[in-house]
Parts: structure tokens; sequence; C-alpha cells
């Protein structure tokens, strides 16, 4: 298998933070060109810094870090305080980064860098809302054709919404901006909430991470400590789904997940049903299919796979 070279796009959140350690933590099959923040679980300011706490955790400072978006096209920025903490990343206290963020906008990031790598060579790893890469589309549409695949962690078919009874969280806080990236022709992989809530930390799952003895495992654990209140007491669940990195495990272990190749389109119309996915898994519209729509996960070698690179930080 050759080796992916990825732009992180991410809003961080407990679980974006765990989907970069994983990517940092896999070389040999994953190289992280730069990572662009945008608003979304928390504001930009929140994000973007985030991002670098989460690089220097890593022990990675050399790692570009790119402001984005501050704002979805043409709607108000919806937040998830309620999720992950005024921080966005309550739980650890990590220090404020000594790493800068870069100078320039991270759209023309995205755009420069798809410009300068040999074209099919970049994938873009999307772990919150599609504004910067919907943005970057618009602004140069000639790079969608040099993006190898669209990995995306957004959507929902059967277990439908976690924002609002249809939408989730991703897609509803920018609905036009995934309009323009699910519209694009890319080559796109999505991780909905059907998988995203299969990847769920037990107590167990934790005590492993927490068992790692380093900087890195322990304020993982402490994570999701944090971030596993809100889901059992919405969901009644064991522990909090992993939404973001089966982004990146997808990527280093791909036989984890099984879907089915659907059209996927998104709703930007109706207010009740704003940012839904709509997933034609039965293949039953006529249209032509433009999503591999995972499906299911083994979370037990999900689990086995973090842990065991985690370590490696």
């Amino acid at each position: 298998m050759d080796r992916h070279r990825i732009i992180i796009d991410t809003d961080p959140g407990q679980d974006d933070a765990v989907a970069i350690l994983l990517a940092l933590s896999s070389p040999e099959e994953i190289e992280v060109l730069g990572i662009t923040a945008v608003a979304g679980n928390v504001p930009l300011s929140l994000t973007e810094l985030n991002a670098r706490k989460i690089c220097e955790l890593a022990g990675r400072p050399d790692i570009k870090v790119f402001a984005g978006c501050d704002r979805p096209l043409g709607r108000k920025l919806v937040t998830a305080e309620h999720v992950h903490g005024k921080t966005g990343l309550d739980g650890p206290v990590l220090p404020d980064p000594k790493m800068q963020v870069q100078d320039g906008h991270a759209v023309d990031f995205i755009i420069d860098m798809l410009r300068a790598e040999p074209a099919g060579s970049v994938t873009l790893c999307l772990l919150g809302p599609l504004t910067n890469i919907a943005m970057a589309f618009e602004k140069a549409p000639d790079i969608m054709q040099r993006v190898r695949e669209i990995v995306l962690m957004g959507g929902a078919y059967f277990e439908v919404g976690n924002i609002t009874p249809a939408a989730e969280f991703n897609i509803y806080v920018d609905p036009q901006a995934a309009r323009i990236v699910f519209g694009s022709g890319v080559q796109i992989t999505m991780m909905p909430l059907d998988v995203t809530h299969k990847a769920l930390v037990t107590p167990a799952r934790n005590d492993a991470l927490r068992a790692i003895g380093t900087r890195v495992g322990v304020a993982v654990a402490e994570m999701t400590d944090f971030f596993e209140r809100y889901d059992k007491e919405k969901y009644g669940s064991l522990g909090a789904p992993l939404h973001d990195p089966c982004v990146t495990a997808y990527l280093i272990r791909p036989e984890l997940f099984t879907g089915r190749h659907i059209n996927v389109e998104i709703e930007t119309s109706s207010e009740l049903t704003m940012g839904m996915t709509v997933a034609d898994w039965w293949r039953v519209s006529g249209r032509a299919p433009n999503v591999m729509f995972m499906g299911e996960i083994d979370a037990d070698g999900f689990f086995t796979l973090l842990t065991e690179r985690l370590a490696r930080l």
C-alpha cells in the first residue's frame, strides 16, 4: 500500500484531536502535509489554537496549521460547546502552544498544495464542517480533479441526526458547503453516525488508553472521560463514540470498515430537515452513486489499532 499524503481539515473537538494524533502516530501509512482549521465545534479562534495544542502534544510542532473560515456559507455559525466544553478540548489541561499559526488563509493553502503536488496524490481528511473545502473548490475549480480522495466524518442514514432530528452536526453547520463538496465529482468515502456510534470508548477501552502511561495516552483518556458524559446522558450508551478517528483509521486499515457505494444528496432548502444527508441506501432514486457510505466497523480492531498507535507518541 502506498503512503497517504493528507491535509486534515478540522474543528477540534476531542474526537478531532484523537484523529489527528492517530494520523501523526502512523508515518508508515500517512504523511500530514498540513492542518487547516475551520469554525465548528467551537469558534475558529479556538479550533486553530486546539490544532496547535494537539500537534505539540504529539511532539510535532513542525506541522503547519492554518486558520480558515470563521463562519458557514450564508448561515449563522452553530457551535457545540454543550458537547466539547467551552474550549473544545475540555478534559485534559494542555499548555498554550509555542508554535505559531501560519500566515495566510487555509483555503489558499489547500489550493496551493493541490496545485503544487502531483495530481491524484493528496487526500483530504475532513473532520468538521466543509466550509474551507467548498470555498477552495469554488475559488479554484481546477483543484477538484487533482484530489485523490475525500474521506470525511459526517451525515447519517439509519442513525439520522445528532444536532437536529434529521441532521448530523458537521453537515448541519454548513449544508451549502456540503452540497458543493458532495456534488464536486471527487471520490468520497463517508463515515456517518451509523459507523461512528459503533466505535464506543467503553470503560475497558478507555482504561487501555490510560494504561499507555504517556502524556498522550493519559490526555486522550481524559478527553474521552469528559466527552462521554454527553453521549451517556443523551443515548444511554456505554461511552463516547469516537467519530473523527474513523477517518484516519480508514486510511491505515480500510479493512476495518464495510459500506456501499450509493448516492447522497444534501438538503439545503427545508429548515425542518436542513443538512440532512439523503442517502439512497437501496438505490431507488436512479441518481448515480457519488459516495462510499460506510455502514459497519470492526470496533475491536479499531480500538486495538488506536491503542497501539497512540502508544508510539
